[in-house]
């Protein structure tokens, strides 16, 4: 089992998510644990078009973190 990282945006209707580590792996949902089901099922069809291409599987390598700032207001 490979974990990859995923970025979750909030726009004006719905979530959208992404992989960083997988170019062009997106998805959208309504709620965070829609988004989370549709991300696991992109990533599993992305990698599995990537085998059949031929492609190397790249290393999940991007990190999250979290960064606090000084209260600007």
């Amino acid at each position: 089992m490979i974990r990859f990282a995923i970025v979750i945006e909030e726009g004006p209707n719905n979530l959208s998510a992404y992989c960083p580590d997988l170019p062009g792996c997106i998805t959208t949902g309504h709620t965070v644990e829609e988004i989370k089901r549709n991300m696991r099922e992109a990533i599993e069809l992305h990698i599995r078009g990537m085998i059949e291409d031929g492609e190397a599987i790249p290393p999940s390598c991007t990190l999250d973190a979290y960064c606090e700032t000084v209260d600007v207001a």
